[in-house]
């Protein structure tokens, strides 16, 4: 029994782990859409329809902004017994929208790089 456990043990612990994944939060902020959303005639309603409910709500006296956010998560990893390396690139989608007393929007801003994540390990000795 101890000499066919003992071969698979070494096996498994020569063996080496691979950690591979990916994780999205929030669905990924359209470029389109927002370009389609004009200064001075769209409204928090069709902003809502366009790009769904907001991440959040920020009152500003009378006025109010919406914040929509998204990211995108990838890492991945390689275990040996003496050597770990692990990598993680997270990248994230930003759009502001602002909207008057009466709901028009007045200004919208955005950064949209959650497309750009990808995978890497770190370069051992640099």
């Amino acid at each position: 029994m101890i000499k066919t456990l003992l071969p698979l043990l070494a096996v498994l612990l020569l063996l080496p782990a691979c950690v591979y994944s990916q994780g999205n939060r929030h669905q990924s902020l359209d470029p389109e859409l927002i370009e389609a959303l004009e200064p001075g005639t769209s409204t928090a309603r069709d902003v809502v329809n366009a790009l769904g409910a907001p991440t959040e709500v920020v009152q500003l006296g009378r006025r109010s902004a919406y914040r929509y956010d998204a990211s995108v998560s990838k890492q991945v990893g390689l275990f040996l017994i003496v050597v770990a390396l692990h990598g993680r690139d997270t990248q994230e989608d930003r759009a502001w929208f602002f909207f008057d007393e009466e709901g028009v929007l007045t200004h919208r801003a955005a950064t949209l790089a959650a497309g750009d994540a990808s995978f890497s390990l770190p370069v051992v000795g640099e």
